[in-house]
């Protein structure tokens, strides 16, 4: 698979993405099985495979929690443009931070934060945080911030540990819930099927990381179930690149009561943020686990940088594409799965 980028047309041309996943159970490294993906919009968009059949009906909470959450997501909504307002510009950040896990709380989704860097880094302490020791790096400095991309969660996951700004599809900020926190984050909105549009968004990424500022993005360039996962696409890299600014990957996964892998805040196939949402706040026993890895530094170039945060993030937490599609059933990755494996 290759992507080919001119930042000076503003012409980016990728290959039709293909599913990849890491088996957790492999003992030895392997070749990841190719799958074909669904034809998207444009040949060059990122896709996946991943649809309703991926995701799990959750256990439910209730209806008297269910109702509970969606009143306490409402009164933050409510309250929080006004807390805003009134809040110290000093201190907005940590009020951004608090907000987040208020939501993500709301939502029935606990947080949970692994530090792998053998450091703490400045205003990362989250929700059930496991903590290295030692410093992180410098607190001056830009961070570009890249994690797998499950669903609307992972904003707020992110958001959580530690603000920031994100790279995220235009109408996000239209979205109940995350459009606001989107606004006030100053979303980088980013339209995938104009890739003339490229240059503009990395420029923007550049600037904020220049100045100090850290910068989310989810580099496949799509959402998965979270049991199989996409290639991190080199483009948005070059910000990086562009400023020598360090990458902080993040390994972001959900799991269930028996800690495995939870496909409910899959954001996938046909899904409105409605149906996810309402998935999300029936269900019960959800954890967003986040290892905090140890940070890259931007080299000279970025589909080394992609490849290197690639690896990191990956590890073996993925189960293989085709065990994905036995241990699913009948969703279409399993079809697509079958046919690319008996030819």
């Amino acid at each position: 698979m290759t992507e080919t980028t001119d930042l000076r047309s503003g012409a980016d041309t990728f290959e039709p993405a293909r599913a990849e996943a890491v088996g957790a159970a492999a003992e030895t490294p392997f070749d990841p099985l190719p799958v074909a993906e669904p034809p998207a919009v444009h040949a060059w968009m990122p896709a996946s495979p991943c649809g309703a059949g991926c995701v799990a009906v959750p256990d439910t909470a209730g209806a008297v929690r269910s109702v509970a959450r969606i009143a306490g997501v409402v009164g933050l909504l409510v309250a929080f443009p006004v807390v805003n307002v009134v809040t110290p510009p000093a201190r907005r950040t940590g009020l951004h931070r608090r907000y987040a896990r208020a939501v993500l709380r709301c939502c029935g989704i606990a947080l949970r934060v692994v530090d792998e860097r053998g450091a703490v880094g400045e205003g990362v302490a989250g929700e059930g945080a496991v903590r290295g020791g030692g410093a992180s790096g410098d607190s001056g400095r830009g961070l570009l911030v890249v994690a797998g991309h499950v669903g609307w969660a992972d904003v707020l996951a992110l958001a959580a540990v530690s603000p920031m700004g994100f790279v995220a599809r235009g109408d996000l900020v239209s979205w109940p819930v995350l459009g606001q926190l989107a606004r006030l984050m100053r979303v980088i909105s980013i339209d995938r099927e104009r890739l003339r549009q490229l240059p503009e968004v990395i420029a923007a990424m550049s600037a904020r990381l220049a100045a100090g500022e850290r910068v989310g993005m989810f580099p496949e360039g799509t959402t998965w179930c979270g049991r199989a996962h996409g290639r991190m696409r080199p483009a948005l890299f070059q910000a990086a690149v562009d400023t020598a600014t360090p990458v902080q990957p993040i390994r972001l996964r959900y799991l269930n009561r028996d800690g495995e892998t939870s496909t409910v805040p899959g954001f996938v196939g046909v899904d409105t943020f409605v149906d996810s949402a309402r998935r999300v706040l029936r269900a019960k026993g959800v954890v967003a686990e986040l290892v905090l890895l140890p940070i890259e530094e931007p080299g000279s170039d970025r589909h080394d940088l992609a490849e290197r945060c690639d690896r990191a993030i990956r590890g073996r937490t993925e189960v293989r594409i085709d065990a994905h599609a036995t241990a699913v059933g009948t969703g279409p990755t399993r079809e697509i799965v079958v046919a690319e494996a008996a030819s």
